[in-house]
């Protein structure tokens, strides 16, 4: 097969600073990507790139003297061989994404706002190559094939079965471009409200009211980010059955009264009518999934459903099934979207208006999680706003005394000295700060070796260790800390960003005590240090 053609990037900017700077930074990826970049001064200069050259993707300024983006776009798609080259347009002006409807439907696939972040233009880009590298290897594959349909008929199915293939993939591609669109706006919005309450509390005279607010802003949506980030994570882990159940008897009504009961704390379901009806049922499932689960029912019910609306929680027996039913007053679903509701991905409406926010994917875990546990899931709904009903049903299981888990003792010896091995300066400042608040005695090492040095020279009853430390890792830090007779005693805490199975297994046989996945709630952190905390403090 003849070598494939690099795909090609066309970047149109009238202003050269803007023109040079958006090049350079496609340029040092070009290479690694395999594309190449060209560029035009204008709307008129562009047409004629269009006229010499097939382009994966087009990054196009809107505002332009003379011709201005839009109307460039819609000479671009005017002429067939064009018609499907994505467009992406580059503005500084954050408008109101309504007002940019009419330009999604002339063929835009998306904004992008100045300053532009590499990640997420790396992100776009990568993905519109990718997608015309595959295009035009099918092409080619698809003419050979046309010829070999003439000399062999038997190749008639084949060549059947790769154009259902190629429909499969540029559906797949669509879904994969409509997420990443959803992705750069989830990512965005906390991003700027962190920007913003991070400007706000260095703002000469601000109140001690609003520098509490600002970190209530900074924190609350961090936490948000986290989310995004974790269910990112654990969709992965679970489409690759990288995810490993850790089962134990659990009474579902139980478990599900206390999610319910964390929503009423939170506050998170004040504006709500939420209602529940819980009958015991055994089930024999990981604790944590069940509760992602419950939560991920729970937060769809709230995001689509108006403030007032009414939210009904059950969990009964029925033949050998333990269910769980989560119904909602909401916008409901329409019947042509029940199908694929927990598809990866689907998120009702794929409008501009963005309101209720989300990735699409809760639901998709929702279903693999309840797979992993031998379960099922279904979504009912009588159509636009007569509100939804998602079932959950678990294989019920004979009902277990189980023994209550004997409560961690408290050191009373007083609080242990803590070192904090982490490479990342925020990150280990903002962690020294913190634990000093609570009152330990804590000292910091920005790698591996250093690390080491302070554990001999501090002698900590605690380490809390980053795992992608530089020079050496954490794992070879706990391996060293356990050989030398000076350090063996160190209770040692992993903090990592990996949560798989795998990841524990490897914490596990390099020394460490416990394993803590980033970000590390500091509950979590405190009650974890002070279970770990058994040994006297040494003097």
């Amino acid at each position: 097969m003849p070598k494939l053609d690099k795909p090609k990037i066309l970047v149109v900017n009238d202003d050269a600073n803007s023109l040079f700077a958006l090049t350079s930074l496609l340029a040092q990826w070009a290479e690694q990507e395999s594309y190449e970049v060209l560029a035009a001064r204008s709307g008129q200069d562009a047409l004629r790139q269009v006229l010499m050259h097939d382009f994966a993707v087009i990054l196009l300024d809107v505002n332009m003297p003379g011709m201005d983006g839009f109307e460039t776009a819609a000479a671009i798609h005017a002429r067939a061989r064009s018609a499907d080259i994505p467009i992406i347009f580059i503005t500084a002006f954050l408008a109101d994404e309504l007002d940019r409807l009419k330009a999604y439907q002339h063929g835009a696939v998306d904004f992008l706002f100045t300053p532009v972040i590499p990640q997420i233009l790396y992100a776009k880009i990568s993905v519109f190559v990718a997608l015309a590298m595959k295009n035009e290897e099918l092409k080619k594959q698809a003419r050979q094939l046309s010829q070999r349909t003439t000399e062999l008929t038997a190749t008639n199915q084949r060549l059947t079965r790769e154009i259902e293939e190629r429909q499969t993939v540029e559906r797949q591609n669509h879904a994969k471009d409509e997420f990443l669109a959803m992705l750069g706006h989830e990512l965005r919005n906390p991003l700027s409200a962190i920007s913003s309450a991070a400007s706000l509390i260095g703002l000469p005279g601000v109140s001690l009211e609003g520098v509490q607010r600002a970190k209530k802003i900074i924190q609350r949506q961090s936490q948000h980010l986290g989310r995004i980030v974790d269910d990112l994570l654990d969709l992965s882990r679970a489409m690759s059955g990288k995810i490993l159940l850790n089962r134990a008897p659990i009474d579902l009504a139980a478990l599900v009264a206390t999610s319910l009961e964390t929503y009423r704390a939170t506050g998170r379901s004040t504006d709500y009518e939420l209602e529940q009806d819980l009958d015991q049922g055994w089930v024999d499932g990981d604790s944590t999934r069940l509760e992602q689960i419950t939560s991920n029912l729970l937060d769809n019910a709230l995001k689509y459903t108006q403030p007032g609306g009414r939210i009904e929680v059950r969990t009964w027996t029925e033949n050998e099934d333990v269910v769980l039913s989560v119904r909602d007053t909401g916008v409901g679903i329409p019947a042509e979207l029940l199908p694929q509701v927990f598809d990866v991905f689907v998120q009702g409406s794929s409008t501009l208006d963005r309101s209720q926010g989300g990735l699409g994917i809760g639901l998709s875990l929702v279903r693999r999680l309840s797979e992993l546990h031998g379960g099922s899931i279904e979504a009912d709904s009588q159509g636009p706003n007569r509100g939804s009903t998602f079932t959950l049903r678990l294989p019920r299981i004979e009902h277990q005394v189980a023994a209550a888990p004997a409560a961690p003792a408290r050191a009373e010896h007083g609080k242990p000295r803590v070192l904090l091995i982490e490479d990342n300066d925020d990150g280990r400042e903002m962690m020294t700060m913190m634990l000093g608040g609570y009152g330990y005695d804590v000292a910091a090492a920005a790698d591996g070796l250093l690390g080491l040095e302070a554990a001999v020279s501090y002698q900590p009853d605690l380490a809390l260790v980053d795992i992608g430390l530089p020079g050496i890792d954490g794992y070879e830090v706990a391996r060293r800390l356990r050989a030398d007779p000076a350090t063996r005693d160190i209770k040692l805490i992993a903090l990592t960003g990996y949560g798989l199975a795998e990841d524990l297994r490897r914490v596990m046989e390099a020394g460490f005590d416990r394993h803590l996945v980033k970000p590390v709630d500091i509950d979590q952190l405190m009650e974890v240090i002070d279970s770990c905390a058994q040994v006297p403090v040494k003097q």
